[in-house]
C-alpha cells in the first residue's frame, strides 16, 4: 500500500515536470575571450617574482648592471661556488669587466661544473618560467647540467603568457628559429619513486634569476 502511494507521487512528479516549459538554454559561451584574466602590464614584474619564488625558484632583483654584478659576487661568495661556467661572449666581458671570476673550458666542464651562468629569450609572468632556447652561445648543457643554473635577464624582458614569448621568438629568429626551446619553471625536480619530491633529479637543482630594472619608471 505505502510503495504503492510512493509509486503515484513519483509519477506525479513526473508528469507534472513533463508539463512544465523547457528552460532557457544558457547562452552561447564566448569562445574568443581569453582564457585566463589579462595580466596588467605594470605589475609584471612582481606577479614574475611571486609565481617564480612559489615554483621553488631564487629570486635576485638588481637596480641595475652594476648592482647584479654585486649581487653576482655576494651569491658566489655565500653559496662558495668556486667554478662558475660562461659561454656567451657578452656575459664574459661584461663578468671580466666586473672582476668576476668564472671559466670558458669545455674540456673540465663535465668534472668542474658548479654553477653556469646564461641569459634568456623571455620571462613569462603567468606562470613564473624562462623561456631558454639553443640560439645563444649558452647552448643546450649550460642550462642542463650543472647543479646551479643563473639566469640574468631584463626586466624588459618580461611577456604575460607563453604565446607572447613564443610570437617574440618567431619575430627575432624568423626562418631560423632555434632547434631548442625550453619552458624552465624552478629547479629540476621529480616524485616518480614513492612519491617522495627529489630535486635536481633530472637537471639543475637550483634556479637563480638576476632581474635587472631597465623599465621607465
Amino acid at each position: 500500500m505505502y510503495e504503492a502511494k510512493s509509486k503515484e507521487i513519483v509519477l506525479r512528479r513526473v508528469r507534472e515536470a513533463l508539463a512544465k516549459s523547457a528552460p532557457f538554454l544558457p547562452p552561447t559561451p564566448d569562445f574568443t575571450s581569453p582564457l585566463y584574466p589579462v595580466v596588467p602590464i605594470e605589475d609584471m614584474s612582481i606577479l614574475f617574482a611571486e609565481n617564480f619564488i612559489r615554483n621553488a625558484g631564487v629570486f635576485i632583483y638588481c637596480e641595475n648592471q652594476e648592482d647584479f654584478f654585486d649581487q653576482l659576487y655576494i651569491y658566489k661568495k655565500e653559496q662558495h661556488l668556486q667554478h662558475l661556467y660562461v659561454w656567451e661572449r657578452n656575459l664574459q666581458a661584461a663578468l671580466a669587466h666586473a672582476g668576476i671570476e668564472f671559466s670558458d673550458n669545455d674540456e673540465t666542464f663535465v668534472q668542474d661544473a658548479e654553477a653556469s651562468l646564461t641569459t634568456c629569450e623571455s620571462l613569462i609572468t603567468r606562470t613564473g618560467s624562462i623561456l631558454v632556447s639553443s640560439a645563444n652561445a649558452g647552448g643546450r648543457r649550460l642550462s642542463i647540467y650543472p647543479p646551479t643554473h643563473m639566469v640574468v635577464a631584463q626586466g624588459s624582458q618580461l611577456v604575460p603568457d607563453i604565446k607572447d614569448a613564443l610570437q617574440r621568438l618567431r619575430n627575432k629568429y624568423k626562418e631560423n628559429f632555434p632547434s631548442m626551446v625550453s619552458v624552465v619553471s624552478g629547479p629540476s625536480r621529480t616524485a616518480d619513486i614513492e612519491k617522495t619530491l627529489v630535486m635536481g633529479a633530472h637537471g639543475p637543482k637550483q634556479l637563480v634569476l638576476f632581474l635587472i630594472d631597465d623599465l621607465p619608471h
